[in-house]
């Protein structure tokens, strides 16, 4: 059995709940009472449920779920008080007591264990009604405790309320305390395996804390407090007067002898207290000395059998009581066998019914697909078979037009009708030595026919839409006539081959990147050139009943004879435009486009939508390479940029050395409006591009001219050129040119 504290020494207890005034006071009692490494009792009076009532007599039965929950709230509220002591290196003790009466049981217990000073916490400096959820908790204990007991109460880390003991405990209570048995301790008790968890059971040895010297426990603590009271005040037990102190002592002798059987960790061990002193002592007591032998002897047989009956007894019950914790553990175990695989088998019905529903959205999804497919493949037929009978009807369609353009061609008496066998004579036999040149169209022959030079273009047999484009050329041309555009002298139908008057200088492309090392054409020349290929274009725009757009002007389409009078070919990509829409915005919208890149209108590219001013375009791409012979790729940007700079004399024409740069300047600022990407913003053909390109023409004439008389008529001519110009500014530009 362990030992109980002196009456002598000082004892200190705190009364803690679950609220911040409980620390408030721990922290007092440290830093204040605590000397010589006295051991701090911590106190905590616990309501009884309503609905049960925690004894010895029910430990057996008491549920695993309601100890989990005492021992979880007992947990919390020491937890943080065991962590402040470790940290001071402080000894302490923790008991809980199970009182309806909290302020009544902070009195029993400090009057049965001798207690020096009690430690309160208030919520407040003058109402303490908040502690342990009791009216008056630290008044009534400040008030009910003995006169050896120093009464604390504590707010906000001050004490609000002193009072001191007014003497030592009296004499009767030492004797009392000192006849009371001892207080269970860890040391003292039994050990087993087959111990069976009370709802009031404590571990000590948590969270780094090492066990308290004492572990009460509550049953115990309430029977002493109860005996001592009873004992100690009469009038508050009425009904135990006929109690005297030595029976108060054996039911406290009994309660104890039945707390050994409860291990460090609060669990019951059902291990027989040794009745055979009882017996004897009982056998002592009742015997007399007097009394026969045999007597004795038969009393001694007697005691002996009931000795043996009861220790087999004893073993039953405990064989029993092991059995019995063997099947709970069984059970419990069975228990939580079973609710696991009640919830793996929830787990695998939800994970079904998931799966399920996955399947029944693919099959759907699936289906859907399905019948999505189906119809893209009827609708697919169905258009197959419109293409089929497009495709049937197009070609039926373009054969009636071809035999209605072959007949028309077999009457048509707008050009000279030419056999094969005249040009195969004539370009003896499309002989290479003749060729003087090969398109998309075909090969390009010099030959001689009725003793004229003529110029034969041959449809090649896998040119792209050669035949259409034939026919195209041949009604254009036909019905046309202008100084400007090529002259078509015959045709021979059958074989795709037109008959061009001979154009002696080439293409202009050629004469400007001098293939064949030809010279290099004066600006005044090149001046001419342009003016002479917008009046072209406007004869082709005004054309009538519908005007004409070219859709493929470059240089390689304009042609010069000996005198360098330039002529627009190649008219087969020409397209009739009508006159409604031919100055639109909008206008005649075409399926494809067609032309040569770097030429091509870029809103026609685009939009499909073909105009008159799409020609203007390719007219401004071809006048910025009349003064640069340079490539089309991104031209109209470098001389842009050019100008902005001031280099645009670097861009020029290096075999030409004599540029007017005024009036070069103004014919390459005219392109670039040409070349604009918006057609709103391209200026008119005939008001005001043909206007100025004439403007600058004149320029060279009369350039020419002066060049050709002598010093002093030349003077003459600049002065009256001068006084008879409309326009100051053609002034300054000829007489930059003279300079």
């Amino acid at each position: 059995m362990g030992s109980t504290p002196s009456p002598t020494a000082t004892q200190t207890v705190v009364a803690i709940d679950k609220d911040r005034y409980s620390q408030q006071a721990v922290k007092w009692t440290i830093d204040h009472l605590l000397v010589n490494n006295h051991t701090v009792i911590f106190l905590h009076v616990r309501r009884p449920p309503s609905n049960s009532h925690y004894t010895f007599a029910m430990a057996e039965t008491t549920t695993g779920a309601a100890r989990e929950q005492f021992e979880a709230e007992m947990s919390q509220l020491f937890l943080p008080i065991r962590g402040f002591c470790a940290r001071n290196g402080v000894q302490l003790r923790e008991v809980v007591l199970e009182e309806t009466d909290i302020s009544k049981a902070i009195v029993d217990y400090v009057t049965i264990n001798n207690i020096h000073n009690v430690v309160l916490g208030a919520s407040s400096r003058n109402a303490l009604t908040r502690k342990f959820k009791n009216p008056d908790v630290p008044s009534i204990v400040a008030k009910s405790a003995p006169d050896f007991c120093a009464v604390y109460v504590i707010y906000k880390g001050k004490p609000v309320s002193v009072r001191s003991a007014r003497g030592p405990p009296p004499a009767n209570y030492a004797q009392l305390r000192q006849s009371l048995p001892p207080l269970v301790t860890p040391n003292t008790l039994p050990e087993s395996d087959d111990a069976v968890k009370t709802p009031f059971g404590r571990g000590n040895m948590r969270a780094g804390v090492p066990p308290p010297h004492n572990s009460d426990r509550r049953f115990i603590e309430n029977d002493q407090m109860r005996a001592v009271s009873r004992l100690t005040n009469p009038l508050k037990s009425s009904s135990l007067d006929s109690l005297d102190i030595y029976s108060s002592k054996k039911a406290l002798t009994f309660k104890e002898s039945l707390s050994e059987d409860f291990d460090v960790q609060g669990n019951m061990c059902f291990k027989s207290p040794d009745f055979s002193e009882i017996f004897e002592q009982n056998t002592n007591n009742t015997t007399d000395p007097s009394s026969p032998t045999l007597a004795n002897r038969d009393i001694e047989a007697e005691m002996q059998r009931l000795k043996l009956e009861l220790k087999q007894t004893i073993d039953m019950y405990s064989t029993a009581c092991k059995e019995a914790i063997t099947a709970k553990q069984q059970a419990r175990e069975l228990h939580n066998c079973k609710m696991e695989e009640a919830k793996k088998v929830e787990q695998a019905r939800h994970a079904e019914e998931t799966a399920l529903a996955l399947v029944e959205v693919e099959k759907a999804k699936s289906k859907a697909a399905i019948e999505a497919a189906q119809a893209a493949q009827r609708i697919a037929e169905l258009e197959a078979q419109k293409r089929l009978h497009a495709e049937l009807k197009a070609k039926q369609e373009a054969e009636e037009k071809m035999r209605a353009l072959n007949a028309l061609a077999q009457n048509d008496h707008r050009y000279r009708r030419y056999n094969i066998d005249e040009i195969e004579v004539a370009t003896e036999y499309f002989s290479e030595s003749l060729k003087i040149g090969e398109g998309g169209y075909g090969p390009v022959y010099r030959a001689s026919l009725d003793h004229t030079p003529v110029a034969i273009k041959v449809l090649s047999p896998d040119a792209t839409h050669g035949r259409k484009q034939f026919q195209q050329e041949v009604e254009v041309l036909s019905c046309i006539r202008h100084p400007n555009m090529v002259l078509l002298l015959g045709a021979c139908p059958e074989y795709g081959c037109l008959v061009y008057e001979f154009m002696d200088n080439g293409s202009l492309e050629d004469r400007l990147f001098r293939r064949g090392n030809t010279p290099s054409i004066p600006w005044s020349v090149r001046f001419k050139i342009a003016a002479e290929i917008a009046t072209g274009l406007l004869f082709l725009h005004q054309a009538k009943p519908e005007p004409l757009v070219h859709r493929d002007l470059k240089p390689a389409n304009i042609l010069l004879d000996r005198n360098y009078t330039s002529k627009i070919s190649d008219v087969g990509l020409s397209r009739l435009v009508p006159p409604s829409v031919a100055d639109k915005v909008t206008q005649y919208r075409l399926t494809s486009t067609a032309g040569t890149f770097c030429y091509i209108d870029p809103e026609y590219q685009q939009t499909g939508m073909l105009g008159t001013k799409s020609d203007i375009y390719s007219l401004g791409v071809l006048l910025l390479q009349i003064v640069t012979a340079k490539p089309p790729m991104g031209l109209s940007h470098h001389v842009e940029r050019a100008i902005d700079r001031g280099t645009f004399a670097e861009l020029l024409d290096p075999t030409v050395t004599d540029w007017p740069m005024e009036g070069v300047v103004l014919f390459a600022k005219l392109a670039l409006k040409c070349s604009e990407l918006r057609r709103k913003d391209r200026p008119d053909l005939g008001s005001v591009i043909l206007p100025e390109l004439n403007r600058l023409r004149s320029l060279g004439h009369a350039y020419e001219a002066h060049r050709s008389s002598s010093s002093s008529s030349y003077s003459n001519s600049i002065n009256s050129s001068s006084s008879s110009s409309n326009s100051s500014n053609d002034g300054r530009i000829f007489n930059g040119m003279h300079q």
